[in-house]
């Protein structure tokens, strides 16, 4: 027997107001820790939370007594309500509670209570005011008070160091249990999220930022659990997979994110001077195209007097291509992150492709008439790459970066 997030009413029943804030305990074997926790939450809930809310016992496969424990305290609080899961996962757990809540605002913590209750309201304030669209407890953060063995503490730098690595991670702390979204921001953005173990708070976390979704961030008083049952080798492995398998899937762009960052993401700040839209794409990739024009004309001008035309040309227009489509990519097309890199690369090696058959072209002509002197060929290759940069620009702008621009 259990009890569904979901609201429900009989006909003629009077509406059932939907909380502002579901604060979902994920829980697994705690008969014991279980019923003290929802008490003082409880507790300080009723009497320091100005919102309506709801207690939510997510019980994932216990084995012991946990289940009954959380049916009791179901029947005792009416702001209380249970839910059993048939399988193991924190991440399930949260997953199926905040997926089916009617709740403005969505948050967990762990059963221990580690984490001082007093950062609860700061966490969910900007939540519900609309100013961020995340909000993370952060032990790392300044002004965080934390109490842990030095284990932990190295284990904890670490992991964040590795996700600020390979992910490009912009936020503190990733592990902390204390987190909360907006419910509309869930709604998106959790079918994304694979993860159903300890994983799923960094991969949603990851997935938020490179939307452009803004993540709160509080300091928080923390004291480490003597008792905390999480097998940290295992979890720290399951980590790592994880971040194999999200940086693959980030590099080839199989994520919709783009979708995602057009709904929810929050636009960049206008910079005084610089129109928006097509006109500012236009000064910021003319900026660039120029940068890159010099750039490629000194590096021909270098390899040409140790290596044949064509090949200074290849070499040359190579390098500068890549490096075209990196800046163009973040500072033309304000695309953030790297989801999607690999293929805005190759589709930009394509648009490479198309200049050098300008310019190769341009130099074969050349040379089939006369011999010319460099500076003619310098001449003729600022020719070409002026038509080749328009037509790099209508490319990348209809085809390679199209979604960041789409209305």
């Amino acid at each position: 027997m259990s009890t569904s997030t979901l609201p429900s009413a009989a006909p003629g029943a009077p509406r059932i107001v939907a909380p502002v804030l579901d604060v979902v305990v994920p829980v697994y074997n705690e008969e014991t820790d279980l019923e003290p926790c929802v008490r003082r939450l409880h507790e300080y809930l009723t009497a320091q939370f100005p919102y309506r809310f709801r207690i939510t016992v997510a019980d994932n496969a216990s084995t012991d007594g946990t289940a009954a424990v959380a049916r009791r305290l179901a029947a005792t609080y009416p702001a209380v309500e249970s839910v059993h899961l048939p399988e193991k996962g924190r991440g399930r757990a949260l997953k199926h509670v905040w997926t089916h809540s009617d709740a403005a605002v969505l948050a967990y913590m762990d059963v221990d209570l580690s984490t001082d209750l007093g950062a609860l309201l700061p966490l969910v304030a900007p939540l519900i005011s609309g100013h961020s669209d995340l909000a993370i407890g952060s032990r790392l953060a300044r002004g965080s008070r934390v109490v842990r063995g030095a284990k932990r503490e190295f284990i904890s730098r670490s992991y964040n160091l590795i996700l600020r690595g390979t992910l490009a991670a912009r936020f503190s702390d990733a592990q902390c249990g204390f987190k909360a979204i907006r419910g509309d921001v869930a709604e998106r953005l959790l079918p994304m999220v694979e993860d159903t173990g300890w994983f799923f708070d960094t991969e949603m976390l990851v997935l938020a930022e490179r939307a452009g979704l803004r993540i709160h961030e509080v300091p928080v008083d923390w004291v480490d659990d003597p008792d905390s049952r999480v097998d940290i080798v295992a979890t720290a492995l399951a980590d790592l997979r994880g971040i194999a398998r999200l940086t693959k899937a980030l590099g080839t762009g199989s994520l919709p994110l783009a979708a995602l960052r057009e709904q929810l993401g929050r636009n960049p700040l206008p910079v005084a001077g610089v129109p928006a839209g097509l006109a500012g794409q236009l000064i910021r990739f003319a900026a660039v195209g120029a940068a890159s024009t010099l750039a490629y004309l000194a590096l021909y001008a270098l390899l040409r007097t140790g290596a044949g035309a064509q090949w200074a040309n290849l070499i040359a227009l190579l390098v500068t291509a890549v490096a075209n489509t990196a800046v163009n990519r973040r500072v033309t097309f304000r695309i953030q992150g790297s989801d999607g890199a690999w293929r805005h690369h190759v589709q930009g090696l394509v648009v490479f492709g198309i200049g050098l058959g300008l310019t190769s072209g341009t130099l074969a002509l050349l040379q089939a008439v006369a011999t010319p002197p460099t500076w003619v060929e310098l001449a003729a290759l600022i020719v070409a790459n002026l038509l080749a940069t328009a037509a790099r620009f209508l490319l990348m702008r209809i085809w390679v970066f199209r979604a960041a621009h789409r209305p």
